[in-house]
């Protein structure tokens, strides 16, 4: 009888432990260790969880099923101190189904849960051997070393590795409980990994292999070196630029690309940037803001982030950005830098649209911050987008508070387009010299004074100092407008050494050669006007077929005024003078040796007189008046009239209304011509459609062709599109033979789209005909090509 309690009472015990094990979720959520068996940080300084300490009882108990058992047992019952819980809690975390199968008998019920209950299913102990050997052991040595030296966040990273290893695992709640192994070799190998000193790991671990031939390093431990070797190798390559190498190191290590390596992670997404693969760049930093949780790296990904890709990228990014919880937005802090980045971007690119919160931003900024870097941005931002009186109050209010050469160069230029040019060059005077912008700025400034119709009352001092900077910088524009400056105010002598000077800087530029004969003839200089049109002979049809040229002259007298005429007041200079005679009110001013220029003085000083005027010369232009009202003919003559004078835009309403004329001959003349005052005020495509307005003769179908060709190259190439670039200079190769400059552009279009050979050899080619802008373009793919040489 007491044989026969004993045997109940031990089937209850097991029966209850068996319950408890099947039903381990349960365990897990009453004792807190989490699903999947992994214990919470907090879990790891208490003391064990034994199972034995739930109750012991279980609703769902079968006495039947113990009865059962206790029949199957054929060797004697165990005691208690066989059912340790320790015991239990050792074995493997996946238990056997819980209910017997019906069909099997009560042995093989017995039977099944055997590798779980030992103590109590009567096995022999070959059998037990048998089902535990599948059970391997787990390298616990990284787990206490963590442990021992406080590291929580490598703790908790090594437990679940291990248990994303060993599925059936479970971790220690004190690791430091853990028995230590008395491996001192060991831990002092992990000291040099924690201390990352791996070069001395990979040789300690070779010497005691060769010291110890039966002695193998913890797997682990293999592969944490790895790991770590393979960072550092990525972190080199990155801080180093080779960026190749960082993808590949990546991709051969995938454990690295984790919320865990947030620094490999933004490493990762910078080479794909600059391998020229956005995209997958864009998707790490994505991966980043849809899996990582950490506020400070979520802000830092997209600032990072904001500095390598486009606008547009950028707002894919921002979209995943996540509430606070105070109610505003995640990225908050950082949106004011943001909506600078952006504008900045849209200075670059006059194309982009930034959103007009962004703008809004920004205008607040400046407004209550009073940085003149923010006015600058927005002032630039304006100009591209041809809104030129915003930009003009923005980079006022830039300079305002602090004068600089950037916000100087934007207001010129906002001024400029606006056709305030004396204005812009006193503002960039103080500037000119800042920088090669700044110079081209100042100059562009001198060249739109001095082209102003009516001409600008200038005063000496002003006067002089642009004709210094021309002089010194051999600026081709503004030595043309200087003599037809001078020739407004019939100083033909001026005019005439202006006109020669640019052409010794130029001897290819048409417009002076053409103002330097027309003023000529005016001084009756026959000889000099024979060689011009000998040397512009096929070149130029205006030079070659030059006529009477008195009514290019404003301010010239004109015939006695018939009956009814009128009077009005013009300069009292003659028609004439000869060479070498100076004309009234001129004063010779050295600018520097060797060289002497003839400068007006103040229009005040000059007298005024009564001249009886003639009918109205159509070809006159000094005026302005309605081009419409022309008879076709004169329109056409207004036009050539107005481009002689660099008024463009005014002479494309003159050959508009020349285009209405029923002569053939007139209309011709007309496209031609206003497909020229296009090109010449940089509108290639208008020039284009102006051109199919009437026929025009092959000559000059092919001539027209050619120079919006070139045109559109330019343009392309300035807005970056290379490949672009090249379709126009191969169109317009095909029609004629291409210059030097135009080859230099060709060049530099292959080195942007690092065809390095190409650029070479077009470079070489163009530099032997002593092309210093080929030279330079030759040493700068040499600077590209070979770095370490040139340096």
């Amino acid at each position: 009888m007491k044989s026969s309690l004993v045997a109940v009472s031990a089937a209850v015990v097991v029966a209850t432990l068996v319950t408890g094990l099947k039903d381990r979720a349960a365990l897990q959520e009453k004792f807190g260790l989490g699903a999947a068996g992994k214990p919470s940080p907090e879990l790891m300084m208490m003391g064990r969880i034994k199972p034995t300490d739930g109750p012991a009882g279980d609703p769902e108990f079968n006495a039947q099923l113990v009865a059962d058992k206790i029949e199957a047992i054929t060797s004697p019952p165990p005691t208690p101190d066989r059912s340790e819980p320790d015991a239990a809690a050792s074995q493997p975390a996946a238990p056997q189904p819980a209910a017997p199968q019906t069909a099997a008998p009560p042995a093989q019920t017995v039977a099944q849960p055997a590798p779980v209950t030992p103590p109590i299913v009567a096995k022999p102990p070959a059998t037990q051997q048998t089902a535990a050997a599948p059970q391997p052991a787990v390298d616990e040595s990284a787990l206490r070393y963590f442990a021992s030296r406080g590291d929580k966040v490598r703790l908790q990273a090594e437990i679940s590795r291990l248990q994303a290893l060993y599925p059936n695992w479970v971790p220690p709640a004190d690791p430091l409980a853990v028995p230590q192994n008395g491996d001192k070799q060991l831990e002092a190998m992990w000291q040099l990994y924690s201390d990352g000193r791996y070069a001395e790991l990979r040789k300690a671990v070779a010497d005691r292999q060769a010291t110890d031939a039966g002695w193998q390093p913890p797997t682990d431990l293999l592969d944490r070196l790895d790991v770590a070797e393979a960072r550092a190798r990525l972190v080199n390559a990155s801080d180093l630029k080779q960026y190749a190498t960082v993808v590949d190191t990546a991709a051969a290590t995938p454990s690295l690309l984790t919320c865990s390596e947030i620094d490999i992670l933004w490493r990762v997404a910078e080479a794909f940037i600059q391998t020229e693969r956005a995209q997958r760049g864009q998707d790490a930093y994505t991966y980043v803001l849809k899996n990582c949780t950490n506020p400070a790296e979520r802000q830092a990904t997209v600032e990072k982030a904001s500095t390598l890709l486009a606008y547009q990228p950028m707002q894919a990014l921002l979209a995943l950005e996540r509430p606070a919880a105070d109610g505003s937005r995640e990225f908050d802090a950082i949106r004011d830098n943001l909506a600078r980045r952006f504008v900045a971007e849209g200075n670059d690119d006059p194309n982009l649209a930034i959103a007009p919160d962004y703008i809004a931003r920004l205008e607040k900024l400046a407004g209550t911050e009073g940085l003149a870097s923010d006015a600058l941005l927005l002032g630039w931002y304006q100009l591209r987008r041809n809104n030129d009186a915003d930009a003009e109050k923005w980079f006022r209010a830039a300079r305002a508070k602090q004068d600089s050469a950037a916000a100087s160069q934007g207001l010129a230029l906002a001024l400029i387009a606006r056709k305030a040019p004396e204005e812009a060059e006193d503002v960039m005077f103080r500037w000119r010299a800042d920088s090669d912008d700044a110079t081209s700025t100042y100059l562009a400034a001198t060249a739109n004074l001095m082209a102003l119709q009516p001409p600008a009352d200038l005063a000496e001092d002003v006067l002089h100092r642009i004709a210094t900077e021309v002089i010194a910088r051999k600026y081709v524009p503004t030595a043309q407008q200087f003599g037809w400056y001078a020739r407004s105010l019939n100083q033909f002598q001026t005019a005439a050494r202006w006109f020669e000077t640019a052409l010794a800087w130029k001897p290819d530029d048409e417009p002076s050669a053409y103002g330097l004969v027309i003023t000529r003839e005016q001084l009756s200089d026959r000889k000099g006007v024979l060689d011009l049109q000998r040397a512009w002979a096929g070149r130029s049809s205006r030079i070659t077929n030059l006529e009477d040229t008195s009514s290019l002259t404003p301010n010239a007298l004109t015939p006695p005024l018939a009956k009814g005429g009128f009077a009005a007041q013009q300069p009292a200079q003659p028609a004439q003078r000869p060479p070498t005679e100076p004309l009234p009110a001129e004063r010779r001013i050295t600018l520097q040796p060797g060289s002497e220029v003839v400068v007006r003085a103040a229009r005040p000083a000059m007298e005024t007189m009564t001249v009886p005027r003639g009918p109205r010369q159509t070809r006159g232009c000094s005026t302005t008046i309605d081009a419409g009202q022309l008879k076709p003919a004169d329109a056409l003559s207004r036009g050539w009239c107005l481009m002689d004078i660099n008024r463009p835009m005014e002479a494309i309403s003159a050959f508009e209304a020349a285009l209405q004329s029923p002569v053939r001959k007139i209309r011709e003349d007309a496209a031609y011509g206003q497909s020229l005052a296009y090109l010449r005020a940089g509108l290639s495509t208008n020039a284009a459609v102006a051109a199919t307005k009437a026929p025009q003769n092959r000559q000059r179908a092919a001539e027209l062709q050619v120079a919006i060709l070139a045109d559109r190259a330019l343009a392309a190439f300035d807005a970056g599109r290379y490949r672009e670039t090249l379709i126009y200079l191969d169109q317009r190769a095909q029609l004629q033979q291409e210059r030097i400059d135009l080859m230099v552009l060709r060049g530099y279009s292959y080195l942007n789209l690092k065809m390095y050979g190409d650029a070479t050899r077009i470079f070489e080619a163009a530099a032997a005909t002593g092309s210093r802008d080929a030279a330079r373009g030759l040493a700068d793919v040499r600077n590209v090509t070979h770095p370490d040489t040139n340096n």
